[in-house]
This record gives C-alpha cells, sequence and structure tokens, in this order.
C-alpha cells in the first residue's frame, strides 16, 4: 500500500517514507491511496483478540512495508501491562451509553496510543530506508500531545524531540508533565499566543525548504509526532474497531449491526480515525462531532464555511482550543473524490484570508456524515455534575463536552442507535475544573486538588500524576513564534 497526499495525487510513497516525513513539503499531509477492507468475518475474528493483537492486525493492513511479526513485537512493548494496565482500552457502560476509555496510559490521555507506539515506527522506518541521519522530532501541543510524545521519545537513541506548547493555555498537570519531563534529547517551550500559533510555526518549519536541506546537509532530518504524521494518526483507527468488539462482546450492540460514534475534537485527528474505520468496513452510522466554545468545526459543518477568523478561548478543555483543525484537510480530500486541486485551493484561502466555503457537494457529503454540536464550559460542567451524581462516572472536562453534545443530538434526532463516547483524558488531570462542576472547594495547590478528587469519587490517583509534585521543572522558557526555528537550532542541533 503507497501513500499520496492531499495537495498532490502525482504523489506515491511507501508507507516508511510517509512516516518518517511526516507531512509533504507541500504542506499536504498523507493518505492511503486506497483502504483495505476489513470484512464482518474479520471483525469476528477480533473478538477474541488481546488489544495488541487486534493493534497490529488493523495497523498491518496500512503498514504493508512492516512486517506482521515486527507489528505484534512493536504494540505488546508499546501497549503492554506496565504501560497501560490490564485492559488498555476498556468500554464502560455508564447506563444507555457506552464510554470508550482511552486514557490508561503513562500521561493519562488518548494521545498514548500512537505515541507509545510511533517511536518503534518511526525508527523502524528510518531503517527500512536506509537513513542514519538524527531525527528532530518536532510537536506543537494544545495540553496532551506533547506529554505523550515526550514519554515516548525520551532517551531513543538516534532522535531528539522538541515540543511546543502555548503559554497559559494548558491546564496546570498537563503543563508540569511537560516542563519536568526526564531525558537527555528532550526539549520543551512555552510559545507566546495560542495553539494554532504553535502549530502553524512547526508547518512553516517544516515547508522551510532552505532549512530543511541545511539540517540533511547536517545529517538531520525533520519528522513531526502531530496528527498530521499518517504514523499517528493509523494506530488510533485500531481502538475504535476495539471498541466495536468489545461492545459486541458485552451485548451493548447486536453484532453485525451499525453505531454512532461521540468523539470530542479540535484538531479533527481522534475523530477522522473513527472514520477512516467505517471506510474500512467498521458498521458506523453517524459521527458526532463535538467542540467547546472554540466552535470552528461546528460551524464549519453546519454552513460549510471554514472561518477561524473568530475569538479564541481559553477554555476548562485546552486540548480544544483550536481553530485550525489541520485533520480535517484530510477529509476533504477524501469526500471530494481526492480532487487535490479542490483541496490545494481551499487551503490557500484559509492561509490567505482565514477562511474558505467547500462546494454545495461536498457539503452535503460532509453532513451526511457528520452531525455537530458545542458545549461552552458552563454545560460541560453541568455535564459533569450530573453524570456523577447520576451515573457515578467521572468525566474529564473534554469528555464531558462529547457526552453533552451527544446527548443533544440523541433527543434532537430520537437516534437510538448505541453509541460509543470517546473519552479522552483523565479527570485527574484537570481536577480543578472538576471539582469546581461538582460545587466542591478548589483552594490549595494542584495537588491537593488532586487528593480532595480521589476522596470523592473513590477513584486511585495515578501514580505518575501523585509523582509530579516532587518533580524539579527543567524547562520554564517561553519564546515568541518567530523564535521557533531558532530554539529548535540551539537546542537540538548539536
Amino acid at each position: 500500500m503507497n501513500y499520496t497526499c492531499t495537495r498532490d495525487n502525482s504523489i506515491s510513497i511507501s508507507a516508511s517514507k510517509a512516516i518518517l516525513a511526516g507531512i509533504s513539503p507541500d504542506g499536504g499531509l498523507f493518505l492511503p491511496e486506497e483502504f483495505p477492507k476489513v470484512s464482518l468475518d474479520d471483525i469476528a475474528k477480533m473478538r477474541s483478540m488481546t488489544y495488541p493483537e487486534r493493534a497490529a492486525y488493523i495497523i498491518g493492513l496500512f503498514l504493508t512495508d512492516f512486517t506482521n511479526d515486527e507489528l505484534k513485537a512493536y504494540t505488546a512493548a508499546a501497549y503492554s501491562k506496565s504501560r497501560f494496565g490490564e485492559i488498555p482500552a476498556p468500554v464502560v457502560d455508564i447506563g444507555g451509553e457506552s464510554i470508550l476509555e482511552l486514557f490508561h496510559g503513562p500521561t493519562f490521555a488518548f494521545k498514548d496510543f500512537a505515541l507509545q507506539l510511533l517511536p518503534y515506527l518511526l525508527t523502524a522506518s528510518a531503517k527500512k530506508q536506509g537513513i542514519h541521519d538524527k531525527i528532530a522530532i518536532l510537536v506543537a501541543t494544545s495540553g496532551d500531545t506533547g506529554k505523550a510524545a515526550l514519554e515516548g521519545f525520551a532517551d531513543v537513541d538516534g532522535t531528539g524531540i522538541c515540543v511546543f506548547y502555548p503559554y497559559g493555555g494548558t491546564s496546570e498537570i498537563q503543563r508540569l508533565q511537560m516542563t519536568t519531563q526526564q531525558g537527555k534529547n528532550v526539549l520543551v517551550t512555552a510559545v507566546k499566543g495560542n495553539f494554532d500559533d504553535a502549530q502553524s510555526g512547526v508547518k512553516a518549519i517544516f515547508t522551510d525548504k532552505a532549512y530543511t536541506d541545511e539540517l540533511k546537509g547536517m545529517g538531520i532530518r525533520l519528522s513531526s509526532a502531530n496528527s498530521i504524521n499518517w504514523g499517528r494518526l493509523v494506530p488510533q483507527v485500531a481502538y475504535y474497531f476495539s471498541a466495536y468488539c468489545d461492545m459486541a462482546n458485552a451485548g451493548a450492540v447486536t453484532f453485525g449491526d451499525e453505531i454512532n460514534i461521540a468523539v470530542p475534537t479540535g484538531n479533527f485527528g481522534n475523530i477522522l480515525a473513527a472514520y477512516i474505520a467505517k471506510l474500512c468496513g467498521l458498521p458506523v452510522k453517524r459521527f458526532i462531532c463535538a467542540s467547546n466554545k472554540n466552535n470552528v468545526l461546528t460551524d464549519f459543518i453546519q454552513s460549510g464555511t471554514y472561518d477561524k477568523n473568530r475569538p479564541f478561548y481559553l477554555t476548562t478543555s485546552p486540548s480544544m482550543d483550536i481553530l485550525i483543525s489541520s485533520n480535517l484537510e484530510r477529509l476533504l480530500y477524501l469526500l471530494s473524490g481526492r480532487n487535490d486541486a479542490q483541496v490545494r485551493g481551499y487551503m490557500a484561502a484559509l492561509a490567505k484570508d482565514g477562511k474558505y466555503t467547500v462546494s454545495p457537494g461536498l457539503h452535503r457529503a460532509i453532513a451526511a456524515e457528520f452531525a455537530c454540536g458545542f458545549a461552552d464550559d458552563a454545560r460541560a460542567a453541568e455535564t459533569i455534575r450530573r453524570t456523577f451524581e447520576e451515573r457515578r462516572y467521572l468525566a474529564d472536562p473534554h469528555t464531558a463536552v462529547a457526552i453533552a453534545v451527544y446527548e443533544e443530538y440523541k433527543l434532537s434526532t430520537g437516534d437510538c442507535t448505541p453509541a460509543v463516547i470517546a473519552s479522552t483524558a483523565s479527570p485527574f488531570k484537570f481536577s480543578r475544573s472538576v471539582l469546581k462542576a461538582l460545587g466542591k472547594d478548589t483552594s490549595g495547590c494542584e495537588f491537593d486538588l488532586i487528593d480532595r478528587l480521589a476522596d470523592i469519587s473513590g477513584l486511585t490517583i495515578p501514580s505518575r500524576l501523585a509523582g509530579l509534585r516532587d518533580m524539579a521543572e527543567r524547562f520554564t522558557g517561553c519564546i515568541e513564534p518567530a523564535g521557533m526555528k531558532s530554539f529548535i537550532s540551539k537546542g537540538l542541533i548539536k
């Protein structure tokens, strides 16, 4: 299976080349030239597999220049009991809906599923391509990706990683997870501005040919651990197949019947992975795209116009505080019939004017697959409180956004198709917001709040979060977006 580019159909490269590059030189994103087909019989066989086995099977359909034995070894190591516990991606019934818990990895967010595996895929890709250069990983993060990437790549031979996060735009726990990171090959800095400023800066570096050529001359290649990298996205496809298997095993859905999938999203990667699972054969009726107050995706799905020219809000669900949803480009490409010229035009308009309007046919195609809605902080807080009081389930603010939007969708449409809601982070990463939503005392430091939330909920504090209390911060700087390239050159290029 080869990969092409959303902005240039003439490109055709192997999976390992696509993973190694991260992003096309023209700024486009890689996608398979065709999608593998997964039959109901194939899914039935997956029902008795472990999670690492399910992941290796699905990922292997996409990464055909990796052997089955390689992928089985990688997924067994990435999703081991020591990293993810007994069940990496459990499906929990909360009384009418199924919650897919994606926060049992080492950094307690869904990004772990991709970023514990990506170092194996990336280093193996370099070997397959006969490349011995140092790989410099660049990451822009709105909160969770940064720590997950740092955890995955820390002290991995032949790599260096540099993470940029928006100053004041993460929770305190998310920030501490990054600034206390250990490892000789890691760099972290805050960036003045929001996530979009950091993400745009990273993209600009990747498409700066003079700079990338200069680095190659020094034996350094850039790659990305953001979901613009196909190696980041494909592991996420696997957990939607796994969720379906678990729902069928538990009787939450009759095997072969369709489900709905609700996902809290900012950069559109997690919900795009679910859509790709459907393209491969997963029985899905509707996707419910849940946004917070930065509801650029809701407006786009409803109107067909994407417009980032709007106020930017810092919310209690910071990982969704995004106005430029990079992975939407992949959806536009697929639903436009792989029309690279059309996608180039939309992306050029976005870069020039901050907005674009898709064709009526493309808008209809998007609306046929995706429902949408948004929940502001007040509504998310009310959902946290009500879900805990009525169902004894403690949701973090991102998950609460998805629950609220899904409930609104179900009420307005009467669609009672069995649903799975992606829960993307541990509530302990956002203790202050969760406690406030529950009407509890929020005085004290972050670690006092974590203790208080554990007492109220009866849940066990993740040991790695509790351990942050005694860790010294290593990275306390803050730079302008214009200084990102210089920061990389001074820090990673040694």
